[in-house]
């Protein structure tokens, strides 16, 4: 698997990225992960949609925690053909306790738990860690990746205002 160093780090550790490094206009690569039932969604499942795909390491840190809840924020203010997911390698189980303690309605969890498929796919993996970097992905309606933002610093807020004008730009 591809190795990226020097792409993210973490309290100022340099950290490595493991798969592809994804470009603007690259097709979105397949994925499945898990819902908060246990059911897989794919790609496929959220065909026609604009997506804003938020990975991020873990719910229950205070930074993923923020993130999270502003997206959720945002969410309830786009058009319904424009989905927020929130992909982590926690367990459905914690993604869906959490959600349900932090009120979120309006992004959809996604976990990763079981294979890292999605993190292998989008370059996204922290060999460190096996955890997800802080990311963002807009993949439009056909399935083409339109937006990436990769947060430098894992412990930093991704820039929400040029996620939402990457959103616009295609809307």
């Amino acid at each position: 698997m591809q190795e990226r160093s020097g792409v993210i780090t973490f309290k100022g550790t340099p950290f490595t990225l493991l798969g592809p490094e994804i470009k603007v206009g690259d097709p979105a690569p397949d994925f499945r992960l898990v819902d908060n039932a246990m059911k897989p969604v794919t790609l496929a499942d959220l065909s026609g949609k604009i997506l804003i795909v938020s990975c991020v390491p873990s719910l229950d840190t205070p930074t993923c925690d923020t993130e999270t809840r502003r997206f959720n924020v945002l969410a309830a203010n786009l058009p319904g053909n424009i989905e927020v997911l929130t992909v982590s390698a926690d367990l459905p189980f914690a993604q869906k306790r959490w959600c349900g303690a932090a009120g979120i309605d309006k992004v959809r969890t996604l976990s990763d738990y079981r294979e890292h498929g999605f993190a292998a796919a989008y370059g996204v993996l922290v060999k460190e860690l096996m955890l997800l970097s802080r990311s963002i992905f807009v993949i439009d309606g056909a399935g083409v990746v339109r937006y990436i933002q990769h947060v430098a610093e894992v412990t930093t807020e991704p820039d929400y205002d040029a996620v939402l004008a990457a959103v616009a730009a295609i809307i």
